[in-house]
């Protein structure tokens, strides 16, 4: 018999598109999603937007849609998983130089061609036969915090052990003969961190193509579960971490990463 949904809706999501007057922007979000009794985290800047949000799903998707009437993000497309209760204590918008600091100025994504996004359904089938369709190797390249790594990630990924993803770049730079010659797919939690990455790594003169997981682990879980990936995935609120099939699953290693990440906070924005 099937279980009755959870009663929480929450939702991922970010785009990079060019936002003008980010504080304008910052209030109206803020208002609505108080009238609705939103909880999340919002983050905006001259770059694009970057949220997690949770509460009841006809208030949550009653405020995408209204977001969505803007055609700036009339392309978002939010990640869904379901909770028992809320798993913010707050509300937080707020307006920030960079939706994801990478502190890399000619990385904006808002001002530049998608780096080439790989569907799910590709990576696990180059993961199954052990190549791309060229035969070239295929390596997956973590851009997320060591914190995060520890609680999951896929099978032999790189991992640089960084502490914030303002070290990306520095890292690249270090280990770049480990990625040369080959087919690179960079990868995070939800997309943002990697689609940044992406564009860095086409920059390296790598000799091999480069791709962004699309949708980042979140995705990949939603459309083609565990499989290549051990553990659960990380997320930055109360649930800890979510397994492949998107539901809490609040492991001791996710708990342990939640208060390094609580110690971090100020530094690794």
């Amino acid at each position: 018999m099937n279980q009755p949904r959870p009663p929480i809706l929450n939702i991922s999501c970010y785009l990079f598109v060019a936002i003008e007057a980010p504080q304008v922007l910052r209030d109206l979000l803020q208002s609505r999603a108080q009238a609705l009794g939103l909880k999340g985290t919002v983050l905006i800047a001259e770059e694009g937007i970057n949220l997690f949000l949770a509460g009841a799903a006809a208030d949550v998707r009653a405020w995408v849609d209204a977001l969505r009437e803007d055609p700036r993000f009339a392309a978002l497309a939010p990640k869904e998983s379901w909770s028992d209760t809320v798993p913010f204590r707050k509300l937080l918008v707020k307006v920030k130089p960079e939706i994801i600091r990478m502190n890399h100025p000619t990385i904006r994504p808002d001002q530049a061609p998608r780096a080439p996004a790989l569907p799910a359904a590709t990576l696990k089938r180059w993961l199954d036969q052990g190549h791309d369709d060229d035969g070239r190797p295929v390596v997956t390249l973590d851009t997320r915090n060591a914190f995060e790594v520890d609680v999951g990630a896929f099978d032999d990924a790189i991992d640089w052990r960084i502490t914030k993803f303002s070290e990306f770049p520095d890292a690249v730079r270090a280990h770049r003969a480990e990625l040369a010659g080959k087919t690179i797919v960079s990868y995070c939690t939800g997309g943002i961190r990697c689609e940044k990455a992406a564009l860095f790594l086409a920059q390296q003169d790598l000799d091999g193509p480069v791709y962004q997981l699309e949708g980042g682990i979140l995705k990949y879980f939603e459309e083609v579960g565990g499989a290549h990936y051990h553990g659960d995935c990380f997320v930055f609120d109360e649930r800890r971490a979510v397994d492949p099939a998107l539901a809490p699953s609040s492991t001791e290693g996710a708990d342990d990463a939640l208060g390094l990440a609580a110690a971090l906070a100020p530094k690794a924005a």
